[in-house]
C-alpha cells in the first residue's frame, strides 16, 4: 500500500506519496523515478515528491519544502515528539542500497547531493491540510517505472528524429548558399556574352567606336 498526498502550494499542485511501511519503503527504493525526491531523517517513512517535467531537485519552492519537511516530521515516530529537528533530503538517483543494510534502510551515492531543512516544530495546519489529501493505493510500481521509461524512450527518439531533420534542414541551406556563392557569376560568363566581348569577334573598323 502507497499513501498518496497533494500539496496545493504550488501550480498545478505537487504529487507527494509515501510507502505503508518499510517493506512498501524497499519497492518505492526499487522502482523510483529519476526525477523523485526523497526526504528522509530518524526513524521515519521516506517520503518523496515526483518533480514536474522540467524541474529539478535544488530549485524547488519554499513553500513545498516545507510541507515535505513537515509530513517527514509527522511520520516519523520519535522525530514528530522533537522540536528542532533536521529533515534531509535529495534525488531519488542519489539512494544507494547494499544487502548489508536493514529494510527500508538507505544511504547516499554521492553526499554533496543532500540538502537539509531545519524544522522548529510541527505545525497542524499544514500536516491536518496534507492528511485531507490523503488517498491509499495499490500500485504495481514496477509497471509504473516501466511504463515511465518507455515514455521517456519515446520523447527522446522524438527529439533525435526532430534534431536530425533540423540539422538536415541548416545542412542543405549551407549547401544552396554555398552554390549560390560559387555560380554567382556564372551568367556572366555565358559564351554569348564571352563572344560578344572578345576582341577575336570584332570587325575590322570596331576602334572607330572609340574615336
Amino acid at each position: 500500500m502507497v499513501f498518496y498526498f497533494t500539496s496545493n502550494v504550488v501550480d498545478p499542485p505537487a504529487f507527494i506519496y509515501v510507502g505503508k511501511d518499510k517493506f512498501e519503503n524497499e519497492d518505492l527504493i526499487k522502482f523510483g523515478w529519476e526525477e523523485d525526491f526523497h526526504v528522509d531523517k530518524l526513524s521515519s517513512a521516506h517520503i518523496y515528491l515526483r518533480l514536474r517535467e522540467g524541474d529539478t531537485w535544488d530549485n524547488i519552492p519554499q513553500e513545498l519544502l516545507t510541507d515535505l519537511a513537515q509530513l517527514t516530521k509527522a511520520n516519523s515516530i520519535e522525530g514528530n515528539k522533537k522540536d528542532n529537528i533536521t529533515i534531509i533530503y535529495t534525488p531519488w538517483s542519489n539512494l544507494k542500497k547494499d544487502g548489508s543494510m536493514a529494510v527500508g534502510q538507505v544511504s547516499f551515492k554521492d553526499h554533496k547531493k543532500v540538502k537539509r531543512i531545519l524544522v522548529a516544530q510541527r505545525e497542524n495546519p499544514i500536516v491536518n491540510r496534507l492528511n485531507k489529501t490523503k488517498v491509499e493505493k495499490y500500485p504495481d510500481l514496477k509497471q509504473e517505472k516501466e511504463d515511465h521509461l518507455r515514455e521517456l524512450r519515446k520523447k527522446d527518439q522524438a527529439a533525435q528524429l526532430a534534431r536530425k531533420k533540423e540539422e538536415a534542414r541548416i545542412a542543405k541551406e549551407r549547401q544552396e548558399k554555398k552554390w549560390q556563392k560559387d555560380h554567382a557569376y556564372d551568367d556572366l560568363f555565358t559564351e554569348e556574352n564571352m563572344e560578344a566581348t572578345s576582341n577575336q569577334n570584332r570587325d575590322e573598323n570596331w576602334e572607330d567606336d572609340f574615336m
